[in-house]
């Protein structure tokens, strides 16, 4: 009977073993759904932060001397302006003389475009140069007067102290040469005037010729030798405001 109960108590199944197999077996299947699920976003957010691949093709485009019929061709009209563009004129308002330029020449810095009458510019030119050479003179006259006063004015000096003289004609002695003092001093400042004249007549004479402002290409004629050029447009249309057109080349 004994051995009957001990078989018996063999065979009984232990529920307490069994439910705690069961509750460990729970805790890894939990364990191992949230290490699935971490890896699963971890790698859904690496796929999505890597950058896609984009394969780029090259398209050559060949020009209208290609033998292919498909080929694409691009025609397109234009022109290029120079940045440096100027039309010569004079700065005074005369008549056109002469036109050493025409269109298509190519000049240099400086080079003499035109002229216009100067006949005026050169006798303007003369008369300051006379009345130049006139002040000069007097200012000699004036330097040769004031020596011989000068001298006359010590010998009334020593005249006085000898008491040959009376003072009234040291005085007037003196007074004659401060006179002649002051004219030459006034001399000299007309001298000084005339000449500044001079350098404005002949800057009018240069005026007169016509020169290139910088190297280029002539591209319009625009006055002939009888015409009339001005700095500023006229009223009526009949002067002519610029000599020609020149294009710094090198500007393009």
């Amino acid at each position: 009977m004994t051995d009957l109960s001990s078989d018996l108590a063999s065979l009984r199944i232990d529920r307490t073993a069994r439910g705690q197999e069961c509750s460990s077996l729970w805790r890894w299947l939990v364990a191992g759904g949230l290490l699935l699920a971490i890896g699963g976003a971890g790698w859904w957010w690496m796929t999505r932060a890597v950058p896609l691949a984009v394969t780029m093709t090259a398209v050559e485009v060949r020009g209208a001397g290609g033998a292919s019929g498909d080929e694409a061709v691009l025609n397109a009209s234009g022109y290029v302006t120079a940045r440096r563009r100027a039309t010569v004129s004079s700065r005074v308002t005369g008549k056109v003389t002469a036109v050493y330029v025409d269109e298509g020449m190519s000049v240099s810095r400086g080079q003499v475009l035109a002229r216009l009458d100067d006949s005026t510019a050169q006798a303007a030119l003369a008369l300051s140069e006379a009345e130049l050479a006139s002040v000069r003179t007097r200012l000699i006259e004036t330097e040769v007067r004031i020596r011989e006063a000068e001298v006359a004015l010590g010998r009334q000096q020593s005249l006085a102290t000898e008491r040959l003289v009376a003072a009234a004609d040291v005085d007037a002695a003196t007074a004659q040469v401060d006179a002649l003092r002051a004219r030459l001093e006034a001399a000299r400042q007309d001298v000084l005037v005339a000449e500044r004249q001079v350098g404005v007549r002949r800057a009018d004479l240069d005026d007169t010729v016509i020169r290139a402002p910088f190297s280029g290409k002539a591209v319009s004629k625009d006055a002939q030798p009888g015409e009339m050029v001005s700095p500023i447009s006229a009223g009526g249309g009949f002067t002519r405001t610029g000599i020609c057109t020149i294009v710094d080349m090198t500007s393009l």
